[in-house]
């Protein structure tokens, strides 16, 4: 995807005072289209998408962090103890997420029979890509400056939850029961259910699915204290991927494997519950 080629000139001081890493800062687009495509390796699986996956993670986290930094210290430790940087940074980056429709996934993964299968390929593929992401943190966590490390869980952590509600979203389209409403209402319910842990409720038929449950999303409501709430236990699990080489390497993949597994587990059993998907919504999106 060219992430290496993309290098912004960084003018001097702009984080590189509390030990920024030398990696190229991406805008909020290229950032997206990096996750999509490391996404789409990792579902692949292939061997060699594998080894580079932690490189690439590495540096969209590393990009992260610059944004985090930028301002200097002080920015960084507001970001760590209070969260609210962190809360406002995923809604900013949640509706840039590319969400693939089913038509799309199946065009993709022309070979897949039903929603299970395709929904397993999805959630193989997330799982590697978050603990792509631990790995690739974890080994470079060597940073001596405390506003340096601070920032690198966080950003590891906005990573994370990105490729999280990009596999909520995906798994609903799976299912055949997607949010309803408009862009920024679609956006909405998937935070809300990846604050959650959990998939999109069936509503009431007058109103688009898992609308009415968070259109104070843009005011401050619950749904920001919930968001804020998952993003502050989430950085506080990711500590361990401090230690120092190969042990915060591995111990950052394991944490964010078991977590997304875990939050792939929940959102697929309440997806199988539901009973509003629209009948034959799989051979619709059937590949020409």
């Amino acid at each position: 995807m060219g992430l290496l080629r993309r290098r912004r000139r960084v003018p001097p001081g702009e984080g590189a005072a509390v030990g920024a890493p030398d990696v190229p800062e991406l805008t909020p687009e290229e950032a997206a289209e990096e996750l999509a495509s490391l996404s789409r390796e990792m579902e692949e699986g292939s061997q060699a998408g594998r080894r580079r996956a932690v490189g690439r993670a590495g540096a969209l986290v590393g990009s992260t962090v610059r944004l985090l930094l930028r301002g200097g210290a002080a920015t960084a430790r507001v970001t760590w103890v209070g969260g609210r940087a962190l809360t406002e940074r995923l809604l900013q980056t949640a509706p840039r997420i590319p969400v693939r429709d089913l038509a799309t996934l199946r065009a993709q993964h022309p070979g897949v029979g039903d929603p299970d299968a395709l929904a397993d390929l999805l959630v193989a593929g997330a799982l590697r890509a978050s603990a792509s992401v631990g790995a690739g943190v974890g080994a470079a966590a060597m940073l001596p400056v405390p506003a340096a490390m601070a920032a690198e869980v966080a950003a590891e952590t906005l990573v994370v939850a990105a490729l999280e509600i990009k596999l909520i979203a995906e798994l609903h389209q799976v299912y055949g029961v997607p949010a309803g409403g408009t862009p920024a209402q679609r956006t909405a319910a998937y935070v809300n259910a990846w604050a959650d842990r959990r998939g999109l409720r069936a509503m009431a038929p007058e109103h688009p699915v898992g609308v009415a449950a968070v259109t104070g999303l843009a005011v401050g409501s619950e749904v920001r204290r919930k968001v804020r709430k998952r993003l502050t236990r989430s950085t506080l699990r990711k500590l361990p991927s401090l230690f120092p080489l190969l042990v915060g390497a591995g111990l950052g993949a394991v944490v964010n494997r078991r977590d997304t597994r875990r939050l792939a587990v929940r959102v697929r059993a309440d997806l199988k519950r539901r009973t509003d998907a629209v009948p034959g919504y799989w051979a619709a999106a059937a590949p020409p």
